[in-house]
C-alpha cells in the first residue's frame, strides 16, 4: 500500500511531478494492500489466457484457403469441442493449482524485494529487466524440459501435455499439475534474481504466457514480428517437438533456439530443414 494520502504528499516525496502512468498507478493502488495487488498476477493469466488464442480459435475453425496454408499440420483439425474442453481443463488447473500457488508466494514475492512504490520504472528498465527475465526463465527451462522427456518424467508427468500432437493456442499450458509447479520454478527465477516493480512482474508472466500460446498456434505466418528476434523459435520449431512427441529429444527450447544449437538436440530439426524448405510435417 503506497504510504501517500494524495497526490501532494506523492510529489513532494518525489520531488518531481508524477508522470500520467504514475498517476494512474496512485489512483489505482494507493488503498490496496500489496498482497492484493500481487494476487492481481492469477486473474491476468485467466484474462490473457482466454483472450490471446481466440483469433487461432476463429482461423482454426473458418480453414480459410488464404490462411490454411500457414497451418503447420495441416491435416489435423481440432474442433470448437475439443478447444472448449481444453479451455476448460487450462482453467481449472489454473484456478486449483496456479491460485493457490500464487497466494502462498506472496512472502517470497516481499523477500526478494518486488515493489509496489513510485516511482515506476522507465521503459527501458523494464525492457532489460524482462530480457533477463527471458534469458534466465529460457535456460533453466531447456533443462527442466529436457528432464521431462527421460523416462520416468514422460511417463509420470510430461505426457499429458503432448497428449497434443498438433498443439493449438489453447494448449499451451496444458499440462500435469506438477508440471506446471515444475515450469513455474523457471519462471519465478529471473525475478527472484533481478527484482522490479510489481507492474514489469505482471507484464512478464503475460508476455510470457502470450509467447508460449504463440508457439503451441499451429500457424507459421510469415507476417509474425517474432521473426525478428534473434534466435526465436517459434510455432514450426516447437510444432516439431510436439509432432515428433514421445520419443522427441529435439527442440527442447522455450522461446529461444541457443540452447538446443549448443547442446545439439536440434540437429533432427535441422536437417529436416536442409531437405526441405518447409518441414513436411
Amino acid at each position: 500500500m503506497l504510504p501517500y494520502q494524495n497526490l501532494h504528499q506523492a510529489e513532494a516525496a518525489l520531488g518531481r511531478e508524477l508522470t500520467i502512468a504514475e498517476k494512474l498507478w496512485l489512483n489505482y493502488s494507493a488503498n490496496k494492500p500489496d498482497y492484493l495487488l500481487h494476487y492481481h498476477n492469477i486473474l491476468f493469466l485467466i484474462l490473457f489466457y482466454s483472450i490471446a488464442p481466440l483469433p487461432y480459435m476463429f482461423i482454426e475453425l473458418s480453414r480459410s484457403k488464404r490462411i490454411d496454408k500457414h497451418k503447420i499440420q495441416s491435416k489435423i483439425k481440432n474442433s470448437f469441442q475439443d478447444m472448449l474442453k481444453c479451455y476448460k481443463d487450462v482453467v481449472q488447473t489454473f484456478i486449483v493449482v496456479v491460485g493457490p500457488l500464487q497466494v502462498s508466494s506472496y512472502p517470497f514475492i516481499k523477500l526478494i524485494g518486488i515493489r509496489t512504490s513510485l516511482s515506476l520504472p522507465s521503459g527501458g528498465e523494464m525492457f532489460w529487466q524482462l530480457l533477463v527475465y527471458f534469458l534466465i526463465e529460457d535456460y533453466t527451462g531447456y533443462w527442466v524440459h529436457r528432464l521431462l522427456h527421460s523416462n520416468w518424467g514422460y511417463e509420470k508427468i510430461h505426457h499429458v501435455h503432448h497428449e497434443y500432437s498438433a498443439p493449438m493456442g489453447f494448449a499451451a499450458p496444458y499440462a500435469h499439475w506438477s508440471e506446471i509447479l515444475i515450469l513455474g520454478m523457471p519462471a519465478f527465477l529471473g525475478p527472484a534474481v533481478v527484482p522490479g516493480h510489481i507492474t514489469t512482474y505482471w507484464l512478464w508472466f503475460v508476455l510470457r504466457q502470450m509467447e508460449a500460446i504463440e508457439t503451441h498456434s499451429g500457424y507459421d505466418f510469415s507476417w509474425s514480428p517474432t521473426r525478428f528476434i534473434p534466435f526465436y523459435g517459434g510455432a514450426k520449431y516447437h510444432d516439431y517437438h510436439h509432432y515428433v512427441g514421445r520419443h522427441s529429444q529435439s527442440n527442447f527450447a522455450s522461446v529461444f533456439t541457443y540452447c538446443d544449437y549448443l547442446y545439439g538436440t536440434d540437429k533432427g530439426y535441422r536437417y529436416l530443414k536442409s531437405i526441405h524448405r518447409k518441414v513436411p510435417l
